[in-house]
């Protein structure tokens, strides 16, 4: 930073603007202060500003929030907790772990592996890590159930290391990092993946900004549990490890109210302040810390930064003046990094030597006492005190910032620069200096034989380090991290749960979404299986009917409610409590999928199962939380997930950013998925009661698709668009329905034969196209109810990838294709979705082909307006079909023309396809 800068920015303004009228005065009330501190401690000095705080504002005597402190540490000496573990053995083994680490990804760069790696980011954390392993992380033994710590991604390195210390990982398994396939049985994922290692990892970090997110949620679901009476989690912390970098994100911060209002002081996040992203500084010219704790006090979260080591405990106190203080408060980001990357005699200089007071402070101190000046978050004195301060805070959640060196130890060529990150292999050298950095007792023979493969260092179960290492872990409970799979046994709603989907709508309409409302009302109401069910409605209930919850299930609110409610009198009055069971997560899509994933993964977490129901527009599912989704993939969550006001025309009014055409493509990408887009209610009540029993079911074989994967979410597209519910017809093909297809009108007209494949709002468009085309034009017309075009798809390329691998042996024929043996003529396929989904089957389908769909945007208009425009209506459907029979010779060849007029298919205003309305 250039001389003489402004550095206002990076301070809490307190007197810097007013002007001091009688500094005697001042002094007096500042040495006051002094005095109570030395006489009675920084606990009753802090005790006395508060008070005088309170009285100030009573007075009305304007004082500003402080939002930032001085850049010192939070705790102070005298309050610092002592530190309980014997600080040799910790040092000792925390020193080959980190070793172990670098080694294990320098490894991996050998010839012809080259997989990558990241070695600075455990480098500069392991104290913070260790500090928690030793004397906080409770693992699932522990009486009080076990902590859940989200481990910064990048850091998975030193969990590999720690493992292997503890005998749970070989030297083979660490040679198999990142190599899942080649090694497979001895490998290890990139990052926490608990798909690719269900035993290890429990939740997936590497996505910045989903590891913050869901740990909010994870403790607000712990809070949940306990208060709906389902597990006791009084004695349960969620840790979340995280960088200054991944700060930037804006799901990072976006979520902190949700913690600081429901006073989760069971959640903890520590922030690895390193002050440097992936390519350069976080922020070169200001503080990120200081910016932090503004963000986090502003916020309402409990906040203690962890900035110096003990090293500088004595030159603060010799501070007097504040000096040094001013210079640390001044100092930027950008410098302190260079620092780290310079030497003792340069901090001499160009930090100390800025106040001749400050350089008059380390003239005692020789330039390797200076250089060994630790940054808080390597002191464990200090991170212990830190964290033992946030676990017996209460009241809410607490954020520890704590200022680290990236690479922290690895050498000049690491440590503090800005290609770091990138930085996967040491030169010899590199390895020899860092074998004696940390005392490694390994020769520099071992070292040159091999450098691409330095040897692994363990110093023997029974070496007293590692006796306490154990004794450690069994004190708080196992292993950590570690997932358990192993849950309470289920018991599936009552068959007759069911009945109301096969019942039909009588000669009421209803839509999709109220077909589907109605089933998890009686879903809910089942007495063995309701109270597992997590309704997720952000914000929403009404415009899906869902209103209807509010006075039985309840919204879920940890204070209640202690308000008189303006609808207090009407029967479906807004409802809160805190056993309530709806969580209603706000205008939040991003929370309410942290939410769905912290319930559907609660049969791993908490041995407790919850099937998770997350409600939402359509649109804003897997286009906008996308990336939630593939981690709550990760995390092998189960549940429900119903993507309503579906289709491109369905939600007439809303226009370009609400016309959801594409959901199904989206949802596609994710292999955790099962996508459906029924027609009717009794297809939902098939497709769920197969959904739990898939998911939970005793006798589960893999269910529709054929897989024995239980960690399924399944993606239900519903309408909001009234039409008579038909009851569920006898001699159903239920397999039909779960497997993609069923044939739900056959026609027996002698004449020209088609198909016409529908999904969803479309089936009933072709059903009336089926008979216009009989009556118009003696067409015979078969239609079929698609009920997912993408399992139908993901059958076929299986059967595909079959007959691939096994030459010679007669091929599997896709399910679509056996079900459409024997149905001739020409297949018009059709959905309110573009055309690109219906086409997925192509390939598979024997016969002629046509797709009609929604390409391009939404807008605003009537239902048959829309769909005349983009010629997805049943009047649409009966042209194709006419077009592809006539070149066949099969109709007259003027037919389509004749029928483009008759019917006004270039009329947007002449469509007659859907009604108005829109209520569920």
């Amino acid at each position: 930073m250039a001389a003489g800068e402004d550095t206002s920015h990076i301070l809490s303004g307190l007197t810097n603007q007013l002007p001091d009228r009688d500094p005697e005065e001042t002094a007096e009330w500042v040495e006051s202060l002094d005095s109570l501190i030395r006489e009675q401690g920084t606990e009753r000095a802090q005790f006395i500003m508060r008070s005088l705080l309170q009285r100030a504002g009573a007075q009305s005597v304007g004082v500003p929030m402080v939002t930032t402190t001085d850049y010192v540490n939070t705790i102070p000496v005298d309050q610092e907790a002592e530190f309980p573990g014997n600080e040799e053995y910790e040092r000792r083994y925390r020193a080959y772990m980190r070793w172990n680490a670098a080694v294990m990804v320098h490894r991996a760069q050998r010839a012809n592996i080259g997989v990558g790696g990241h070695i600075s980011t455990y480098a500069g954390a392991a104290t913070l890590y260790e500090v928690g392993f030793n004397h906080f992380f409770r693992g699932k033994d522990h009486p009080g159930g076990g902590d859940q710590v989200f481990f910064q991604g990048h850091a998975s390195p030193g969990m590999y290391a720690r493992a292997f210390m503890e005998g749970r990982l070989s030297e083979e398994d660490l040679d198999g990092f990142r190599q899942e396939k080649s090694k497979e049985g001895h490998a290890l994922s990139s990052y926490p993946h608990p798909r690719l290692m269900p035993g290890f990892w429990e939740f997936p970090t590497v996505s910045m900004g989903i590891g913050p997110m869901n740990a909010i949620y994870q403790a607000q679901s712990n809070r949940y549990l306990h208060n709906r009476g389902l597990k006791d989690t009084s004695d349960q912390q969620v840790w979340a490890f995280l960088g200054d970098g991944e700060m930037d994100e804006p799901e990072s911060r976006g979520l902190l109210q949700l913690a600081a209002n429901e006073n989760l002081d069971n959640l903890n996040f520590v922030i690895n302040c390193n002050l440097q992203r992936l390519d350069g500084p976080v922020r070169g010219n200001g503080k990120i810390m200081q910016e932090l704790e503004a963000f986090f006090r502003g916020a309402g979260w409990n906040v203690i930064k962890v900035v110096w080591g003990r090293e500088w405990d004595d030159l603060l106190t010799k501070d007097t003046d504040g000096s040094l203080v001013k210079i640390m408060n001044e100092t930027p980001d950008g410098d302190y990094q260079t620092y780290k990357a310079e030497s003792g005699g340069f901090v001499r200089e160009h930090f100390f030597g800025k106040d001749p007071a400050t350089k008059d402070l380390v003239a005692d101190l020789t330039d390797d006492q200076i250089w060994n000046l630790k940054r808080g978050g390597h002191d464990y004195r200090k991170v212990y005190a830190a964290y033992k301060a946030a676990t017996e805070f209460k009241g809410k959640p607490t954020v520890i910032l704590a200022k680290t060196v990236k690479g922290y130890g690895l050498g000049p060529r690491f440590e503090g620069r800005n290609a770091t990150h990138q930085m996967k292999k040491l030169t010899v050298e590199d390895l020899k200096e860092f074998r004696d950095y940390l005392r490694i007792p390994i020769t520099d023979t071992q070292l040159e034989a091999d450098p691409y493969s330095p040897p692994y260092y363990h110093p023997g179960h029974d070496a007293p380090e590692i006796v306490y290492l154990h004794e450690r872990r069994r004190a708080l409970g196992g292993a950590v991290p570690e997932r358990r799979s192993s849950h309470d046994a289920v018991a599936l709603p009552d068959p007759k749960t069911f009945d109301v989907a096969k019942r039909g709508s009588g000669k009421q309409q209803a839509a999709t979404t109220m077909a589907f409302v109605r089933l998890l009302k009686d879903l809910i109401r089942d007495r063995n299986f309701g109270h597992r069910i997590v309704p997720i409605v952000p914000d929403e209930s009404r415009t899906f009917g869902m209103d209807a919850f509010f006075p039985t299930a309840k919204i879920y609110n940890p204070g209640g409610q202690n308000y008189l409610s303006v609808d207090r009198d009407l029967v479906l009055a807004y409802k809160e409590s805190a056993q309530g069971q709806l969580i209603h997560p706000g205008i939040n899509e991003a929370g309410a999928v942290a939410a769905f994933t912290a319930a559907g993964t609660a049969y791993a977490t908490h041995g407790v199962p919850l099937v998770p129901v997350y409600v939402f527009y359509s649109m804003f599912g897997f286009q906008r939380t996308g990336d939630a989704f593939w981690a709550a993939a990760d995390q092998m969550t189960r549940g429900f997930i119903i993507g309503a006001t579906a289709g491109r025309t369905t939600l007439t009014g809303e226009g370009l950013q609400h016309a959801d055409g594409h959901s199904p493509l989206l949802a596609s990408t994710n292999p955790a998925v099962v996508t459906y887009d029924p027609a009717y209610g009794y297809e939902m009540g098939h497709i769920i009661r197969d959904g739990l029993e898939r998911m939970y079911g005793e006798k589960s074989d893999g269910g529709a698709a054929g897989s024995q994967d239980r960690n399924l979410m399944y993606y239900l597209t519903v309408y909001n668009e009234p039409i008579i519910q038909p009851a569920e017809p006898e001699n159903l093909d239920v397999e039909g329905v779960l497997k993609g297809i069923y044939r739900v009108s056959a026609s027996d007209l002698a004449g020209p034969k088609t198909q016409i494949l529908a999904s969803g709002v479309s089936v009933p468009w072709a059903i009336e196209a089926q008979r216009i085309l009989a009556e118009d034009w003696s067409v015979s017309a078969d239609v079929w109810s698609v009920t997912s075009w993408n399992e139908l798809r993901r059958d076929g390329l299986a059967a595909e990838e079959e007959a691939f691998l096994n030459p010679g042996e007669p091929a599997r024929v896709p399910f679509i294709t056996q079900q459409l043996e024997g149905a001739t003529g020409p297949v018009v396929a059709v959905s309110d979705y573009m055309k690109a989904v219906p086409d997925q089957i192509r390939q598979f389908v024997p016969n002629e082909f046509a797709t009609l769909g929604a390409d391009g945007f939404g807008f605003s208009d009537t239902r048959a307006a829309a769909r005349r425009f983009f010629k997805n209506d049943t009047h649409s459907i009966v042209v194709k079909a006419l077009q592809m029979l006539a070149a066949r010779g099969e109709v007259e060849e003027g037919a389509p023309s004749y029928a483009m007029d008759r019917y006004k298919l270039l009329d947007v205003s002449a469509g007659t396809t859907g009604g108005a309305g829109g209520d569920a």
